[in-house]
């Protein structure tokens, strides 16, 4: 696949790159693309990409040796006791070369779990006033990058010139890759598979055939993505498995901690940890309603965050047996009855994510932004609504309604614009009324409209 995006990243690399012995630090969830765009800024400077493997010390040292053999002959002739020499040596040939990298350490977790006193080790290398070489380190494992880097505590923290997560791509490149019809089919793409570019880049070779890639890629055991969410939690250091009931649950309609507690019969008190490492590793993301305070967990809601995740706990996760003795017609079958609510709920995230770049469509509302990032909004009894936003300079209100059905776009739902009074803040802010529908055709023409064309069109 084709390599897309990246700008902002790319453009923080090379900043480092400008600085002589900088170190930088970047980490994401696995198959978010961490790797591919290390390999690329790599190679558009010369530098030397190299990768830990899951070995003992002495093998993960031979091993990289023999990587970095390739910029400098005869590193690797020699057997490094430790990770102190090993270092020595690879700052002794950048100095009398001349050169300043980039040499990129991917997976670093991987030797931290095999000798946590690497990050000691690297501490003081890193430390040496004399070090010219530009040096960047990148993980899957977020507890363990948090446990040696980011936390206030850990050995290498406050060291990094550069420190960044790598998200998964924005949605309106979907269209660089599967060139649908209409941009509604691209939301369908993105309710399968989000923004991982892994995910893409297996469902390419089927282009607009969604029946056939999700089929063959998900519901087949067989299928690369059938066993996913298990290999996600097993590759991370160490294994996070016993997490996995909280995902099932969540997955099958639990969103609360009160529901979520019943359903597993555990003490909700004891879910606090557990969910906070699921939203630490971009798995679980934590809810609030629009004006409340984030530090207010009384009417939070925990969601799956990941759309291929949401997919595979609504249709793999309860039907594993089935699928194993099903053919492709009864797979299917399990899919399509959830598809309509799965692709719903993408075009809602879709349409959130939206709202703080629609000043730069050219539609009408455009001149009344920007506007800050968007939340939904319920509360008890009063009406719901599925975007509120205020504008940066707080003198308007977005409150939006967003329908996936054509035939639902024509009137307001639960929240009609005579029942926004209840939003926090209303009464000093001018509503503005939004429809969020694919297509703008038969919406009234009393409230702005934003179709699936112009979502896509912001979100890249």
């Amino acid at each position: 696949m084709q390599f897309l995006d990246r700008l902002d990243e790319m453009r923080r690399l090379d900043g480092a790159l400008q600085r002589p012995g900088s170190f930088a630090v970047i980490w994401g969830r696995r198959r978010v693309g961490k790797s591919r765009l290390l390999i690329e800024w790599s190679r558009r400077h010369g530098g030397l990409y190299t990768v830990a493997d899951q070995s003992a010390p002495p093998v993960q040292r031979r091993y990289l040796a023999a990587a970095v053999a390739e910029r400098f002959p005869g590193f690797a002739d020699v057997e490094y006791p430790d990770w102190h020499s090993f270092l020595m040596r690879l700052s002794t040939e950048a100095e009398r070369t001349g050169w300043r990298g980039p040499f990129v350490l991917d997976e670093l977790p991987n030797l931290i779990a095999a000798e946590p006193s690497i990050a000691g080790v690297l501490q003081y290398w890193l430390d040496r006033p004399e070090r010219r070489l530009c040096v960047v380190v990148s993980g899957s494992s977020l507890h363990m990058m948090h446990g040696a880097i980011l936390d206030a505590g850990a050995p290498l923290y406050g060291r990094a010139s550069e420190a960044f997560a790598v998200r998964p791509l924005r949605p309106g490149y979907l269209r660089e890759i599967f060139d649908p019809d209409e941009a509604r089919d691209l939301v369908s793409m993105y309710a399968l598979w989000g923004g991982m570019p892994r995910y893409w880049e297996l469902a390419e070779p089927f282009g607009r055939d969604l029946g056939a890639a999700v089929d063959t890629l998900v519901l087949d055991p067989a299928g690369p993505l059938h066993g996913e969410p298990d290999r996600l939690l097993l590759e991370e250091t160490p294994p996070v498995t016993a997490l996995r009931p909280l995902l099932d649950t969540i997955g099958a309609g639990a969103h609360r901690v009160s529901e979520i507690a019943g359903r597993l019969a555990r003490p909700a008190s004891s879910l606090s940890r557990p969910l906070a490492s699921l939203i630490e590793m971009e798995f679980v993301r934590r809810e609030i309603p629009f004006g409340s305070s984030p530090k207010s967990g009384k009417r939070s809601l925990y969601r799956i965050d990941d759309p291929f995740m949401r997919l595979w706990f609504r249709v793999v996760a309860p039907h594993r047996a089935a699928l194993a003795e099903a053919p492709c017609e009864t797979r299917l079958h399990y899919w399509r009855r959830h598809r309509r609510s799965l692709e719903a709920y993408a075009w809602e995230e879709l349409c959130r994510m939206s709202v703080p770049l629609l000043h730069r469509a050219d539609i009408p509302l455009a001149r009344l932004g920007p506007f800050e990032p968007a939340q939904r909004y319920w509360r008890g009894s009063e009406p719901e609504f599925d975007v509120v936003a205020r504008s940066v300079d707080r003198r308007r209100m977005l409150v939006g309604e967003v329908k996936w059905q054509a035939e639902a776009a024509t009137r307001w739902g639960t929240g009609t614009p005579a029942d926004t009074g209840a939003l926090p803040g209303a009464a000093e802010a001018e509503p503005v009324h939004v429809q969020f529908v694919p297509d703008a055709v038969g919406v009234p023409v009393d409230v702005e409209v934003v179709d699936a064309r112009t979502v896509m069109a912001v979100l890249r």
